[in-house]
């Protein structure tokens, strides 16, 4: 089952064009992903959280998202303290915990976190096929597109069907171990969901022949700019003309 959990609402995030949403996501995650300015990670923070309250989402489902994202990030931080050359703050035992290491790892907390929030709110807001129109509209190559499409489309396909081999290796007693024998279940198991998958790609690829796919979908319905929109682009226009004059402040 194919979840948009976010998709539907009446918030003004929700209003926006998808073409105008995913334009400022992608120029907003650039700049928090170069900048070290601590004044532009922090408002870039500041201003994600104000997104997701604009568009008055789940806080629950966004803890939720976060906490998968920062799993990650917990290796950095026993990572680079240690491996970042700088001021040593303190040892234990050999290991030796600096001062630089610890603002990079903040650092980067801070940029994937601020990031994953505006994006949440400005595209997990419009549905995938709105977010496919878009991105036809801003000229994507068509391929890409497809691509993008069909990927999110059948991904939970292939979610059930690797479920349901999980299943059927439970059945039959299977208990995951670290021995040869589980790799080589496993390597069975990633195999058949390979084949399958290419079976099953074919048998939509026929489908979709006989549907009268001729390498091109049409757009039913046109994205149009309202007020809000034309609102929206001065405002957000205005930020981010301060995050890279505060950002080229702090590189002069």
């Amino acid at each position: 089952m194919i979840e948009e959990r976010f998709s539907k609402g009446d918030s003004i995030i929700h209003k926006l064009d998808p073409r105008i949403k995913i334009i400022y996501a992608f120029l907003f995650s650039i700049i928090m992903a170069v900048s070290a300015n601590p004044l532009v990670l922090t408002s870039g923070f500041v201003f994600s959280l104000a997104l997701v309250f604009l568009a008055r989402l789940e806080f629950k489902e966004i803890l939720k998202r976060l906490f998968l994202v920062n799993i990650f990030i917990l290796l950095l931080w026993l990572i680079l303290p240690l491996s970042v050359p700088g001021k040593l703050l303190f040892s234990i035992w050999k290991l030796h915990i600096t001062q630089e290491g610890i603002i990079y790892a903040f650092q980067i907390t801070v940029r994937c976190n601020t990031i994953v929030l505006a994006i949440i709110a400005f595209l997990s807001t419009s549905s995938i096929l709105n977010l496919t129109y878009a991105l036809k509209s801003l000229r994507i190559p068509d391929k890409m597109v497809y691509l993008f499409f069909l990927i999110y489309r059948y991904i939970f396909t292939l979610l059930k069907e690797y479920r349901r081999l999980e299943n059927a290796l439970k059945i039959r007693g299977f208990i995951p171990k670290t021995s040869l024998q589980t790799y080589r279940v496993y390597a069975y198991l990633t195999g058949t969901l390979l084949i399958r998958s290419y079976d099953r790609a074919e048998q939509i690829y026929r489908a979709m022949l006989c549907r009268g796919f001729t390498g091109k979908f049409w757009v039913l319905n046109k994205n149009s700019f309202k007020k809000t929109d034309i609102l929206s682009i001065g405002i957000f226009g205005i930020y981010i003309t301060l995050l890279l004059f505060l950002q080229w402040m702090k590189s002069s």
